[in-house]
C-alpha cells in the first residue's frame, strides 16, 4: 500500500506534499498499513512514555503531573515549567543538575529545554535508586540501561537489536521498525507502571506539548487515545479502548502533516490544520489527498 499523501494548499493551490507511512498493530498482529511498516527510524521523543517506565516503577510518590511532564516535549509555558520544578524538587535536584543544553529560541535556561521534564525524571530515578547523577545521559549509566531494557520489554525485542544514537537532548535514542514501535505502544498500558503513564498523559495532555501538536490534539479530542510525537516527523499512539498501537512517520521529517494523517488513519475527528500568516490570518490548509484501503 502507498503512504498517506498530505498536501498543503495556499489559496487552493498545492505548494507542498508530505508522504506519511502509517501502521497499526493489535494483539501482536499488523492490522492496517499505509506505506512501509518495516521503515526503521529513531524513536526520538516518542520514546518518552517508555523512558518513564523505570521512573514510575521506582517511585510511588509521583503525581500524575510529575509523570506527564517526564513524558513531555514541552513548550516552556509557566504551567509546564512549574511541573518540571516540582519533579526536580522530588529528585532533590536543581536546574544545575540537568545535563542538557539550551534551546536558543527560548529563554536561556536549561529548564526551558523541551526535554527538561524527561531529564528531571531521570534525576528522580537516580535519587530513588541511589544511582550517581553525574553522567546520567550516557549509554553505560544505569538510567540509560534501564531505558534500553524498557524499550526491549515494550517491543518484545532484544536490546542489542536496536541501533542507537544520541538524541538532541543528549540521552540515548533507539531505532526500530514502525511495526515494532506500534507494537510497543500497544503493549505500553499493560506493562508494569504503564497504566500510570497512560493515566497521567490522559489527565494532563496540556503538559505533554503544544496545543497544536498532533499528540496533544489526539488526547484532547478523543476519549481513549494516548500519543507522543517525536522529532523528524514521528508520532506513536495507542487506543486504550481497542488495544491498537500506531506509528506514523513523515518521510521528509515534517510534523505539519501528522494531525491530518493521524485523524484519517485512526478514524477520529481533529480540528483542521490551517496555514496562517504572521497576522494570524488563515491563508491555506493541510489535508489528506487520498487514503488507500
Amino acid at each position: 500500500m502507498e503512504p498517506l499523501i498530505v498536501e498543503v494548499r495556499r489559496n487552493g493551490t498545492v505548494e507542498a506534499l508530505h508522504r506519511v507511512h502509517a501502521v497499526a498493530v493489535r494483539d501482536g498482529a499488523l492490522v492496517a498499513e499505509a506505506g512501509d511498516a518495516g521503515l526503521t527510524c529513531f524513536m526520538r521523543s516518542s520514546s518518552k512514555p517508555i523512558q518513564a517506565l523505570p521512573l514510575v516503577r521506582a517511585r510511588d510518590d509521583l503525581s500524575q503531573a510529575d509523570i506527564a511532564i517526564a513524558c513531555a516535549s514541552h513548550r516552556a509555558t509557566p504551567e509546564q515549567l512549574a511541573a518540571v520544578r516540582a519533579l526536580l524538587a522530588k529528585a532533590d535536584a536543581t536546574e544545575d543538575d540537568l545535563e542538557l543544553g539550551l534551546q536558543l529560541d527560548r529563554t536561556l535556561e536549561k529548564i526551558s529545554n523541551n526535554c527538561s521534564g524527561k531529564h528531571a525524571g531521570m534525576l528522580a530515578l537516580c535519587n530513588a535508586r541511589n544511582w550517581p547523577t553525574q553522567g546520567y545521559p550516557l549509554r553505560d549509566h544505569p538510567v540509560q540501561q534501564a531505558c534500553a531494557h524498557a524499550h526491549a520489554e515494550a517491543a518484545q525485542a532484544d536490546p542489542d537489536d536496536f541501533a542507537t544514537a544520541t538524541d538532541g537532548c543528549g540521552v540515548v535514542t533507539f531505532a526500530m521498525p514502525l511495526e515494532r514501535m506500534a507494537h510497543a505502544f500497544a503493549r505500553l498500558p499493560h506493562l508494569d507502571g504503564g497504566d500510570r503513564v497512560a493515566g497521567a498523559m490522559r489527565a494532563h495532555p496540556e503538559l505533554i506539548g503544544g496545543a497544536d501538536g498532533a499528540d496533544v490534539l489526539l488526547m484532547q479530542h478523543t476519549a481513549t487515545v494516548i500519543a507522543k510525537g517525536g522529532a523528524e516527523g514521528l508520532l506513536c499512539a495507542t487506543d486504550l479502548a481497542t488495544g491498537a498501537g500506531y506509528a506514523l512517520k513523515c518521510e521528509d521529517g515534517a510534523s505539519r502533516p501528522l494531525a491530518v494523517a493521524a485523524a484519517a488513519f485512526l478514524g477520529v475527528d481533529l480540528p483542521p490544520t490551517l496555514v496562517r500568516n504572521t497576522l494570524g490570518d488563515v491563508v491555506g490548509d493541510v489535508s489528506l489527498r487520498t487514503m488507500h484501503p
